[in-house]
């Protein structure tokens, strides 16, 4: 974003940065003053983009578009800090971001506001620019680590994906691919399991439940009761 700092303004209506000081919970932050008061808190690097400066100065307007800067900044920080706890698909991140522009009650009683629809789209549209979201890769992961030791389905798979908005095809295709079967998934739920139901319909049931096919379950169960008949 380029800010024209006092473009042809009279000197009266010009605010001056007075102070800029780093923030104490985040030292990759500063706070920003204004003729003497705090205005608003930008990162770092955006501090240098912008050129802001002890001494500069700007009008309100310019002023009000650097604090839609600082939105962005403090917006872009936590849903990067999203994408980077595990993989997330398209529909979780923007699900994520539209419930930052819901209005919230702080400890104190008071509404803060949400962001706009528009700061969403511009962080989301920036985090998809640095490959931080990609369906594809989101639907590689899940499928590769998922229940891993406890075992899923290929069905339970590919339901849970679709519920976070893949494309079927890149489902399909990707569990084609997997080197994961759902005969060997399903030992790893019978293994974990099958202690907890004294009857094996209801055991049954509960597998097809998980997704797996009643062939599957047939084999597999018979493959369980032979190995310890040994």
């Amino acid at each position: 974003m380029k800010i024209l700092s006092g473009v042809d303004q009279p000197e009266s209506l010009l605010l001056k940065i007075t102070s800029i000081t780093a923030q104490k919970r985040d030292k990759d932050r500063v706070n920003v003053s204004v003729n003497g008061k705090y205005r608003l808190s930008l990162d770092v690097f955006q501090l240098v983009d912008l050129g802001i400066k002890v001494g500069k100065e700007y009008t309100d307007e310019e002023l009000t578009a650097l604090e839609e800067e600082s939105q962005f900044g403090k917006l872009y920080m936590r849903a990067l800090e999203y994408c980077l706890m595990r993989p997330h698909s398209q529909r979780e991140l923007r699900d994520y971001l539209y419930r930052k522009t819901r209005d919230t009650r702080t400890k104190t009683g008071e509404i803060r506001k949400g962001v706009s629809v528009a700061l969403t789209e511009r962080v989301f549209n920036r985090l998809q620019e640095k490959g931080y979201i990609d369906d594809e890769k989101f639907a590689a992961y899940w499928i590769e680590n998922r229940n891993l030791r406890k075992g899923a389905s290929k069905r339970k798979l590919s339901a849970e994906l679709g519920v976070k908005g893949v494309d079927r095809t890149i489902i399909e295709r990707l569990l084609h691919e997997t080197e994961r079967d759902d005969m060997t998934e399903i030992q790893k739920v019978i293994e974990k399991k099958r202690p907890r139901y004294d009857d094996d319909q209801k055991f049954m049931s509960y597998l097809a439940r998980q997704g797996f096919s009643y062939d599957d379950i047939k084999a597999a169960l018979q493959k369980n009761d032979e190995e310890e008949s040994i």
